[in-house]
């Protein structure tokens, strides 16, 4: 069928290309490229004895734009996974641009020096106007709409869990079970226990960040910003059990909220344990979240990245994790007149994830997502000029497909919902 380059060789991309070799007849051919070519050329080793797929390797820098094209160019796929950094999105994708391929990613752009003085006046101009200050968002992603159009080349925002599949399920309920969707709530929940005193789940860098900024949802089309972790709900997780949760600032309600813009209020919950927060506030208040360089002994180190090198790598979290996620969405609106809710959600096993690919459920929920979304453009289900969430293309197919390769899911009619 195809050619897929994937670029990343960590948690999620272990996980996606496992899956790729797992499903031969539509990645005939996948090369693994990493700063980090012996990790690639481990993987290769390993899976190639199980597989169908032909798989190479190379060595590549995702910050040079130069040299990926090269390399894009010399392999000459039919598409790029992105599973590396949400920093090296924009990279990428000026490389697919270049080389003429389509692009997929499960996480949109941030920027990893936020001080930087160019990035931070589009930045500061942005919370102005939207009224949300996440570092991350969709605009500079989407400012490359035109370039993908006029390429005739497709590139798939998101595909991961949340984003990702939270968003097809939105699309999934919209077109077979509302006339009208007033409210989405999207709950993460993990119910799993590595043991740890503490340790992130996927990369430290990235989740810390995204866990300590300030909180925000959608309502009547507008951002509402709140203080980091001052809504708290609990809920009842099938599998998992009573669990508390948090109100966090997530991507897939930017993209909701502009691409169904008739759903009243759109908001993200995350499940956290106590030891968790009191660690992560800690870290937060001695300054080691920060992303502004400090001096230290003549060097110059980033405290989250510093950090980062001391917690546990979420990758080596598997063997020791035991318990499951719940991930899905809640939907109150109208059917036939009449009121209606909804609930779609998926419930995976930490350990039943590492038998299967060595992984925990985290790096399962992403990877996975991320070999469908690639199915969906390599097969021409998903494929259109432009640059998409998953939300704006036909559910159904993707939705085969996460009951086909490990992700099934459940509709319940009747849920409890969130206050």
């Amino acid at each position: 069928m195809g050619k897929l380059m994937i670029i990343g060789c960590g948690g999620v991309a272990s996980v996606a290309i496992h899956k790729c070799c797992q499903n031969s007849d539509v990645f005939e051919e996948i090369m693994i490229a990493s700063r980090t070519v012996s990790k690639c050329d481990a993987l290769k080793e390993k899976l190639e004895k199980i597989t169908k797929t032909k798989i190479t390797t190379a060595k590549v820098d995702a910050d040079n734009v130069e040299e990926l094209t090269a390399l894009i160019k010399s392999y000459g796929p039919d598409a790029v996974l992105n599973v590396a950094l949400p920093y090296q999105d924009l990279t990428i994708m000026d490389a697919c641009l270049e080389a003429g391929v389509d692009y997929i990613d499960t996480a949109n752009y941030e920027p990893e020096d936020t001080d930087d003085p160019a990035w931070r006046e589009i930045y500061e101009k942005r919370c102005e106007e939207k009224g949300f200050s996440a570092y991350f968002d969709y605009s500079w992603q989407w400012a490359y709409q035109k370039k993908f159009e006029e390429k005739g080349l497709t590139a798939l925002l998101g595909t991961g869990f949340d984003p990702g599949v939270t968003s097809v399920f939105a699309a999934y309920a919209k077109k077979h079970y509302f006339d009208e969707i007033h409210t989405i709530d999207i709950l993460d929940c993990n119910g799993g226990d590595h043991g740890y005193p503490f340790a992130t789940n996927f990369n430290p860098e990235i989740n810390l960040r995204e866990v300590s900024a300030p909180g925000s949802y959608m309502e009547n089309g507008k951002w509402i910003e709140i203080p980091a972790m001052s809504i708290k709900r609990e809920y009842n997780f099938e599998g998992v059990g009573m669990k508390d949760m948090y109100l966090l600032h997530h991507e897939e309600i930017e993209a909701l909220g502009r691409n169904m813009p008739e759903v009243k209020r759109i908001r993200f919950f995350m499940t956290f344990g106590q030891s968790y927060l009191t660690h992560m506030k800690c870290l937060e208040n001695v300054g080691m979240l920060s992303t502004t360089p400090i001096d230290f002994n003549g060097t110059k180190i980033v405290p989250i990245q510093f950090l980062k090198e001391l917690l546990p790598d979420p990758a080596s979290l598997g063997p020791r994790t035991v318990g499951k996620t719940n991930i899905g969405c809640i939907f109150t609106g109208i059917k036939d007149g009449k009121e209606k809710t909804l609930y779609i959600y998926n419930v995976c096993d930490h350990q039943e994830c590492y038998k299967e690919v060595q992984s925990q459920a985290i790096s399962y929920t992403t990877g996975v997502p991320a070999m469908i979304g690639a199915s969906m453009v390599l097969e021409g289900k998903w494929k259109k000029p432009g640059v998409f969430t998953t939300d704006e293309f036909d559910p159904d197919p993707y939705m085969e497909a996460l009951n086909k390769w490990g992700l099934p899911w459940v509709v319940d009619e009747n849920p409890v919902l969130v206050d």
